[in-house]
Parts: structure tokens; sequence; C-alpha cells
């Protein structure tokens, strides 16, 4: 029986306001939403489960109400803790501390998470939610860090490489035969 994974990697969030939970969408990460909704519309999806932080649940709003789903959130889905789990990381630090942690999974700020405890984290869900929406097409609201994380569980070319030519939006359907891993397709096309 297969199983389908629509990695949905939020749209554009602005890092000026709220917290790392509460920041939501641009105008443009708004727009692109309807953009994922377009692209998803057609596909059967029977569940969206996502991300705690607003700008996960945001990308994935509109697509499961107009199928008439509720999005299950699961707080083990949110993105890495870099600092202090409310502090948004300056955008100056943020890809510096990446690209230091792929070769040092063990490496984390001061208060923040480690990328090997991060994917542990991740995959743990990422397995239940594998075993119990069997045969199903899912949904998953998620971040670009962790979404890479997950995929590179199954697969070592999702890595940081990966991770930098992801987009935000973006969206990768990953197919599951039986729980085995069968491959990964990028759905979305940046509309420039």
């Amino acid at each position: 029986m297969k199983t389908y994974i629509d990695m949905v990697r939020h749209g554009e969030s602005p890092k000026l306001e709220g917290s790392e939970r509460t920041r939501g969408l641009t105008d443009k990460g708004k727009l692109d939403a309807i953009r994922i909704t377009e692209v998803l519309m057609n596909e059967g999806i029977d569940t969206f489960v996502s991300s705690p932080y607003s700008r996960a649940m945001l990308t994935i709003e509109d697509l499961a109400r107009s199928q008439g789903k509720e999005i299950i959130v699961y707080e083990d889905l949110k993105e890495l803790v870099f600092l202090d789990e409310d502090q948004i990381v300056p955008e100056q630090d943020l890809m510096p501390t990446v690209r230091r942690m792929f070769p040092e999974p063990d490496f984390s700020l001061p208060g923040g998470e480690s990328l090997r405890n991060c994917q542990r984290r991740v995959i743990a869900i990422f397995k239940d939610i594998l075993n119990q929406y069997n045969g199903h097409k899912v949904v998953v609201g998620t971040h670009g860090l962790v979404m890479t994380l997950m995929m590179e569980y199954f697969d070592p070319q999702y890595n940081l490489e990966f991770l930098l030519g992801t987009s935000k939006p973006d969206i990768y359907k990953m197919e599951f035969d039986e729980g085995m891993f069968r491959g990964a397709d990028r759905l979305w096309k940046d509309p420039f």
C-alpha cells in the first residue's frame, strides 16, 4: 500500500516581528500559500499535519479548509531550536550556524538544539505519521531544515546542498510503499 507525504515548506516569513513560534507570513508568503492550494487542490489529500509554528500552519491552512479538513498539530514538528525557543535568530547568524551544524551534528548554540537531536525528534513523529496514516495522502506543514532532516533520514542526498537549493515555499512529494521510501519529486515551480 502506497503512502504519499507532501512536505510543504512554509512561505516567506518576516523576521522582525513576533517570535519563532508566532511570526506569520509576508504578503508574498500569503500569495504563495494561495499557489500551494492551487498546486495541491486535486491531489486527494486525506490528512493535514503541521508544525505548531504559525508560518507553517498558515501556509497550508487554505488548502486544508478547501478540503474540509482540520490540521493536526504536532509540537515536535517545530523548527530546530537555534536559541531560546522564542528568540528569532538574526539573519546574518542563521546560515553560518546551519553550515557549521551539518558537518558537526552535535554542535548547538547556547540554549539551542543540535542537528542530531532535532532529527531524532522529528523522525520519531514522521514514523508515527507513516504508521498512523498508512495508505493516505498526507500534507506536512514544515520548515526547510526540518524537512531536510526528515528526508535525509531516508536518503543522504537530502543534505545541506539540498537545503540551500530549496525555496520558500517549496513542496516535495515523498512516496512510500509498505513503509519503504521510494523517492521524492519536487512539485513546486517558482513563478519567476
